[in-house]
């Protein structure tokens, strides 16, 4: 095999799994490639100033949120912090509706103030009892009942996943708090924020901090093999592509985005809307359930960075089915797709001199700061492993 190069560490994705690795493993004294097909670094949660001058998600909405002091401590290191507490709406019924379900939502069904022993009752009214919810529409009707699971959560979950509810995993909607009180807020961890400067500039710092990593954008998976020799290689894309799909394709959620910028007489004419000068919508995140809307949520991100510009930008995100070649954003968590998974899982285990990290490689939903956790927990067991200094070939 011909190689131009050697390195010790040969690392497949510039996201959140492959530039933590290098990072840890780089500033133990070690050489670390990192590659991405894409021509940026940060995957999926790459941002960037748009024409309009505002600083956008490109692939959807990063919502930065942890209980773990230790990741967010380590991520200190390469930016300050703008401290944010998302909030969301859900737009059904030709209205906004607070979102997730509390107090002020089933206030805006009655048409009329109430109290939370009200909404508690009428919960025990209409929840279906199910001891052991299974899937995403049994979690559900067990806490707030039909109409509820309907309104806000059956159409969304058609057109966010491809799939109905009752084919999910229960955590795919248990995830989302059901709250009595007026807590809107859209996550419970104790650390909501963003970086201060954008992923971007915290990934780029991320490198700066660590001379021994080399970064090649463009490069796939099977041009860094040819390339480098290695000893270890860490690996954060598609499992099923490391394998070169010999079990065959593992399904995947995939997106497209629709940006559109706003600004002047344009944006002014939206404050009636979003209830406030400079932004096009009341909320950072707007879904749409409804069947008839083809777009399952609208983002403005600018609520959550606190960028202050006198336009503002709104990214439409639409589903997309999934075929090979398509961008794999999600893997489906599915009873299904966790069964095909496991095939390679085992396949995965019989590999010696790799790692395998992140979403797209453990065919799972993370977090971006679990993926953080597992990046660093990967570094620390090589590290024991190799020690620090230089890999003899």
């Amino acid at each position: 095999m011909q190689t131009d190069s050697v390195t010790d560490f040969l690392i497949i994705g510039a996201g959140f799994s492959g530039l933590v690795m290098a990072e840890r493993l780089a500033s133990a004294g070690w050489r670390c490639v990192v590659v991405d097909r894409r021509s940026h670094l940060g995957g999926n949660a790459y941002d960037e100033v748009d024409r309009a001058g505002v600083l956008v998600h490109r692939y959807g909405p990063h919502y930065f949120r942890s209980n773990s002091p230790r990741i967010v401590e380590y991520l200190s290191r390469f930016t300050k912090w703008h401290e944010v507490a998302y909030t969301i709406k859900s737009h059904a019924r030709g209205r906004y509706w607070s979102f997730p379900i509390n107090l002020n939502t089933f206030e805006e069904y009655l048409g009329r103030g109430a109290d939370t022993a009200e909404f508690e009752a009428w919960l025990a009214r209409v929840r279906e009892p199910i001891a052991r919810p299974g899937n995403s529409e049994e979690v559900i009707v067990s806490q707030v009942g039909r109409e509820f699971y309907q309104l806000f959560f059956e159409g969304y979950t058609l057109k966010q996943w491809q799939r109905h509810p009752r084919e999910l995993d229960a955590s795919v909607c248990g995830r989302i708090p059901i709250r009595t009180n007026r807590d809107d807020r859209y996550l419970m961890e104790s650390f909501q924020a963003l970086p201060q400067d954008g992923y971007t500039a915290m990934f780029g710092r991320m490198i700066e901090a660590a001379p021994g990593v080399e970064l090649h954008l463009g490069v796939d998976f099977t041009e860094a093999k040819r390339r480098w020799r290695h000893r270890h290689l860490v690996f954060s894309g598609a499992v099923d592509e490391y394998f070169d799909y010999r079990l065959g394709h593992l399904p995947y959620r995939s997106l497209r985005f629709e940006a559109e910028s706003f600004a002047g007489e344009a944006l002014a004419a939206r404050v009636a809307v979003s209830g406030k000068p400079g932004f096009w919508q009341p909320a950072m995140q707007v879904n749409y359930p409804e069947a008839g809307v083809p777009q399952t949520r609208i983002v403005e991100i600018k609520h959550a960075t606190g960028q202050q510009v006198a336009a503002t930008t709104i990214m439409r995100e639409f589903p997309a089915d999934w075929r090979p070649g398509d961008e794999p954003f999600y893997p489906v968590p599915a009873p299904d797709a966790r069964a095909a998974y496991q095939q390679y899982a085992r396949l995965a285990e019989a590999e010696e001199g790799v790692s395998f990290i992140g979403r797209l490689a453990t065919y799972r939903y993370y977090n971006m700061d679990q993926v953080v956790g597992m990046a660093l927990a990967e570094a620390d067991q090589l590290l024991r492993r190799y020690g620090e200094g230089d890999i003899e070939f």
